[in-house]
């Protein structure tokens, strides 16, 4: 077996946390062998507690590292309001998804937890630059601006680094140009940072204030909420406040580590936290760190890394079924959530993810709203994802996913599916953005709402995988030698503006099309049967944000209903992929039936709406799209 480490953070084994998972088991079993009940235990973490303290209410912890290194599975750990300036490190998960240890924010309290620390004695230097001069000492083991960013699939020319400079919460641009910061240069407000002779120098923008009288912030820790060693599993990390972390670029090759990291387990859930402010990632539901980190850089050396985490534990009894749900995850350069390997059979659901690489410093081939590798059975559905430059990216094995009832808008591209040979269900959509992409076979779209062209790529000859259905078992390697792509389904489809289907008509393998409406511009392929031609009717489509939610308006004809010759949607009808052989079906291995809408609303059995909406009306109409305050049952 590999050794596995992490390059970021400490170097552990796989058979240490087994080791300690069994005596955990053992002393349940005994526990339970002499009639012993064992009570959950609630400790409680608060700004003017003490980590000598019992951790009850009435005496708190100090840290939430402290309520950390006591808690045992069943055990809550209820954080009350304030700053915590620390990066929580648990030592242990729980055993199972009812007997898991929960970090949560006291219910109504604002608890934040945060990788940097205030920083003062600022001193003006020209204009509106400032200087501080900091003790590498200050900083201990690990100072993020001696850290550049780095990586496989990484394009950082300018040396850009992982720590940043916050103003009263908000992050100013890091120059790599000491002149620009002491000259001001028109659009952005900078820092420049120097590592030299045992002290670290910031340079900084503050128009028009002096620093210290404000709060200014810098980073200290690479991440906020990250274990150390794998398999910590059965957490539930809940309501809080996570910000400011220095975190690394992540590959699918390396340790994938964010401002919460889910590092290579089983079982986390992550709800209703607002996530934000990281250089590379916010969410990681990632790979661990072996001696091959940012060393694979191939299709041939991330197959070498499937391999290897085959040996070291891929499967569903040890790693991913994470729940991500209900967070709001922005202002991150990388992505709002990654992963590789560690993010199979998960759900993400409810999230609000933008703002994702936007200042565009630096690039590379890993940088969306969500980023996953080997998404297998994975739901990603019911998320709002805007102003990011990538929506979502699926990238290799995604085999199974199912992508429904998102709202996607003002991304450079809502949707890319990059080497995938199906199934892939996405269905119940609004692709409100100007461009999706496939580089890929074996996608079913069903019902959604497309306002931008759909791209077809054929230029990828890679030799990529593909399993054996509902598992991380390998079944086999396809070569595309002829940048192969199409065996797609697109049925019951609402085209509307600039959406042109013509480039499926160069797919290698058939497409398959049937029920679908094109409304103004928007144009068929040459698979569609019998396609609804509605050119001259105006949608008038426009999406509007009030001050409680987003709103769509959209014309629709009801007449649609029969005349685009749709059918209901099922596994039947889809088929199986071509490539992997498999059918379109849940990850349960029940049959898939497209019987409800964007909203959970029922379709009509016999003739379902074109489009997201099955309810449709004359005349425009608005609706809210974001929030779903309700969603109707099956």
């Amino acid at each position: 077996m590999n050794k596995i480490a992490n390059t970021s953070l400490t170097k552990t084994k796989m058979m240490d946390t087994k080791y300690s998972q069994v005596k955990i088991v053992t002393a349940l079993v005994a526990f339970a062998a002499f009639g012993i009940v064992v009570h959950a235990t609630e400790f409680n973490v608060a700004t003017n507690g003490n980590d000598a303290n019992s951790g009850n209410p009435q005496n708190p912890f100090r840290t939430i590292q402290h309520a950390a290194d006591v808690a045992q599975p069943g055990d809550v750990i209820t954080v009350h309001g304030g700053v915590y300036r620390e990066r929580v490190n648990p030592p242990r998960g729980g055993m199972s998804d009812a007997d898991r240890i929960t970090y949560q924010a006291a219910p109504g309290e604002h608890v934040v937890v945060t990788g940097s620390e205030p920083m003062g004695g600022w001193v003006k230097v020209t204009n509106d630059t400032w200087k501080a001069t900091i003790p590498n000492s200050w900083f201990g083991t690990f100072n993020p601006y001696a850290d550049r960013i780095h990586g496989d699939w990484c394009s950082n020319p300018g040396g850009y680094h992982t720590g940043e400079v916050y103003l009263n919460g908000d992050w100013l641009t890091e120059s790599t140009n000491l002149d620009h910061v002491l000259k001001p240069v028109a659009g952005r407000t900078l820092w420049f940072g120097l590592v030299k002779d045992g002290v670290t120098t910031l340079w900084a923008q503050f128009p028009n204030l002096n620093p210290n009288e404000q709060r200014v912030e810098i980073n200290v820790r690479q991440t906020v909420f990250t274990p150390s060693r794998i398999g910590i599993n059965y957490l539930t990390v809940r309501g809080f406040e996570l910000r400011d972390a220095a975190a690394p670029w992540a590959p699918p090759t390396a340790a994938q580590i964010g401002i919460i990291s889910a590092y290579w387990c089983k079982g986390w859930i992550i709800e209703n936290n607002n996530i934000c402010y990281s250089p590379c990632c916010g969410v990681a539901l990632g790979k661990y760190g072996d001696d091959w980190d940012n060393r694979a850089q191939s299709a041939e050396g991330y197959v070498g890394t499937i391999h290897r985490a085959l040996t070291n534990g891929w499967n569903k009894a040890t790693v991913g079924s994470h729940l991500v749900r209900n967070n709001e995850i922005s202002h991150c350069e990388q992505t709002g959530i990654v992963g590789s390997l560690g993010c199979s059979f998960s759900t993400v659901t409810g999230n609000e993810i933008h703002d994702i690489h936007i200042r565009n410093l630096y690039g590379g081939a890993e940088m969306a709203g969500i980023k996953f590798h080997g998404a297998i059975d994975v739901t990603i559905s019911h998320n709002h994802i805007y102003h990011c430059g990538l929506g979502l990216w699926l990238d290799w094995m995604a085999q199974g996913a199912q992508v429904t009832g998102n709202l996607f808008h003002d991304n450079g591209s809502d949707f890319f599916c990059e080497m995938q040979h199906g199934p892939i269900l996405v269905a119940n959509n609004l692709f409100l953005s100007k461009r999706a992409t496939l580089n890929s076979q074996g996608i079913a779209f069903v019902h959604n709402l497309f306002s931008g062209s759909i791209f077809n790529g054929r230029h990828d000859r890679r030799s990529t995988p593909f399993m054996s259905a509902h598992s991380t078992k390998l079944a086999g390697l396809y070569c595309s030698t002829n940048g192969d792509s199409g065996d797609h389904r697109f049925y019951n489809n609402l085209f509307v503006a600039q959406c042109n289907q013509h480039s499926m008509d160069d797919s290698m393998f058939p497409c398959f099309a049937a029920g679908n409406v094109f409304s103004g511009a928007a144009q068929p392929s040459k698979y569609d049967a019998a396609p609804m031609l509605a050119q001259d009717f105006n949608v008038g489509m426009k999406l509007t944000q009030k001050a409680d939610g987003w709103y769509l308006t959209l014309a629709e004809d009801d007449a649609w209903r029969s005349e685009a010759k749709d059918k209901p949607v099922t596994t039947k009808l889809l088929g199986k992929s071509k490539v992997s052989g498999c059918a379109y079906e849940n990850a349960d291995g029940s049959r898939i039936r497209v019987n409800i809408d964007y909203f959970g609303n029922k379709r009509d059995k016999k003739h379902p709406f074109p489009g997201p909406f099955e309810k449709a009306e004359a005349g425009p109409r608005e609706i809210k799209v974001w929030p779903l305050t309700t969603m109707s049952a099956p």
